[in-house]
C-alpha cells in the first residue's frame, strides 16, 4: 500500500478541529469557512482510508485512530515552533555555528573569555575554536572553512578581509623574585645579560626584540627558543628566565608567580582580525569580532 500524499493544511485543519471540537471553531481560527475546513477534513481522511471523527450533536468526537495521528501532530507542531524560534534566534545573532581560530598567543585568556562572554548572551550558538599558527588560519579563512581567526601580522591572503586591530604592547615577564620586578618597570638595557626565552627566528617580535637591543648596545643571553609565546610564558612562570611577550598572552599568566612588567621602550605586537571575503559577512562573526574588541578595551583600561 501507498503513503498517503498528505498536505500542511489538511494537517492543520485536523489539529484545529481536535483542538476545538468543532469545524466552525477550526474555520474561525484558520480564516476560511466552514465548508472549506469540511472538505478538507473529508478529503484527509478519503486519503488515509479510515474515518477521524464521528458527530455527535454539534461536536465531532475523535475517533481512536484520531487520537493516535493527533499525537504525531502534535509532536510535528512543537518542532515548527521550535524552527520559528531558531528562526528569529538567527535572525537576531543568537543561534547557529561560528567556526573562530586564533594564533597560539591568545589562546590562553583572553580569546576563552571573549567566547564565554559572547556564550552567555547566546545559549543556542555552537562555538569551534581552534589554536594555530597565523598561515594556516588565513589558509582555512580564505576557503572559507573558518569564520573567523585572530593573526599576526602583517600577513595577506586572496579571498579574505583582514581588519587590524589596536596594536598590543610587548611587556617583560619575569618570575615574582626576580630583581627587576619590584619596580614593574625595565628597560631593554636592564635585561642586557639576562636569561631569555626568546621567540624563534621569522618572527615579527623576535625582530623587533633584536632590533631593540641591538639599539640599546644589549644582548641577550638567549637560554631557550620557541615559536610559541604560550610556553615562553609558561617557561618564565617555570624560573627559565625572562621573556618579551605581547600584554594579551603575558596577563593570562598573571596569577602563575610572575611579574608583567612595562617595557620603557616601545615595542608592539600587531595582530588583524581575518573573515572570509563575502559579500555579506556572517553577522555571527561581526559579533563574535565586536566582543573581542570589547574585550581589549577593558584591557588597555586596566579593567
Amino acid at each position: 500500500m501507498s503513503v498517503p500524499k498528505l498536505s500542511f493544511k489538511q494537517i492543520e485543519a485536523f489539529r484545529f478541529v481536535m483542538v476545538n471540537g468543532s469545524v466552525v471553531g477550526a474555520a474561525r481560527l484558520m480564516n476560511l469557512t466552514q465548508p472549506s475546513v469540511s472538505r478538507t477534513i473529508a478529503l484527509l481522511e478519503i486519503r488515509l482510508g479510515y474515518p477521524l471523527f464521528v458527530r455527535r450533536g454539534r461536536r465531532l468526537l475523535p475517533t481512536p485512530q484520531a487520537e493516535a495521528l493527533y499525537g504525531e501532530v502534535e509532536h510535528l507542531h512543537s518542532s515548527l515552533e521550535r524552527i520559528a524560534q531558531v528562526a528569529l534566534d538567527i535572525g537576531r545573532h543568537r543561534a547557529g555555528a561560528l567556526r573562530v581560530a586564533t594564533l597560539p598567543a591568545l589562546s590562553q585568556g583572553l580569546v576563552p573569555r571573549v567566547v564565554a562572554r559572547f556564550m552567555s548572551t547566546r545559549p543556542e550558538v555552537t562555538v569551534v575554536v581552534q589554536s594555530m599558527p597565523s598561515p594556516q588560519i588565513a589558509e582555512l579563512v580564505s576557503t572559507r572553512q573558518l569564520d573567523v581567526g585572530f593573526i599576526e601580522t602583517p600577513l595577506a591572503r586572496a579571498s579574505t578581509v583582514v581588519e587590524p586591530l589596536p596594536p598590543c604592547r610587548m611587556v617583560a615577564l619575569m618570575p615574582a623574585d626576580h630583581r627587576l620586578a619590584r619596580s614593574g618597570r625595565a628597560s631593554i638595557k636592564d635585561l642586557d645579560g639576562e636569561r631569555m626565552v626568546m621567540i624563534s627566528h621569522g618572527s615579527v617580535v623576535r625582530q623587533q626584540v633584536e632590533e631593540a637591543f641591538a639599539r640599546a648596545g644589549a644582548a641577550p643571553r638567549m637560554v631557550v627558543e620557541t615559536p610559541s609565546s604560550v610556553i615562553a610564558c609558561d617557561l618564565v612562570a617555570e624560573g627559565a628566565g625572562v621573556a618579551i611577550v605581547g600584554r594579551w598572552t603575558a596577563g593570562a599568566f598573571a596569577r602563575r608567580g610572575v611579574t608583567v612588567c612595562e617595557l620603557e621602550e616601545y615595542l608592539e605586537s600587531p595582530c588583524a582580525i581575518i573573515y572570509p571575503q563575502l559579500v555579506t559577512r556572517m553577522p555571527l562573526a561581526d559579533a563574535f569580532a565586536a566582543e573581542f574588541r570589547q574585550e581589549l578595551a577593558k584591557i588597555k583600561n586596566g579593567n
